[in-house]
């Protein structure tokens, strides 16, 4: 992977009712290589993301530590529950410091 993450993909609805849960889907492309598998005669890199982190109105809702048993290419679904209108943060950190970000907004009716 060159110098910067690609862009994740979510699917999360745009309006919920107040304190209905509903489910939120996120895909990142990764290779998430370990470090311990060989291309032929080399070793390929390790190049791992180790943590997304979701957070609602500023305030951290979901934290996940990924580790070299995460596959390829992850997708995470989980569930939340709203009660007002919200600006959601989804951020994927690699073991470079590299950050791939991206937002909703959900409407709560």
């Amino acid at each position: 992977m060159s110098g910067s993450l690609s862009t994740p993909r979510i699917r999360i609805p745009r309006q919920v009712r107040a304190g209905e849960v509903f489910e939120i889907r996120t895909l990142i492309e990764h290779p998430m290589e370990t470090g311990l598998r060989q291309d032929g005669s080399r070793t390929v890199p390790r190049d791992l993301l180790n943590r997304l982190v979701v957070r609602v109105n500023g305030e951290v809702a979901l934290q996940a530590e990924l580790r070299n048993g995460t596959s390829p290419n992850p997708f995470h679904v989980f569930f939340l529950r709203l009660e007002r209108n919200s600006e959601i943060e989804f951020a994927w950190t690699d073991e470079r410091g590299r950050v791939a970000r991206t937002t909703a907004r959900v409407t709560v009716a």
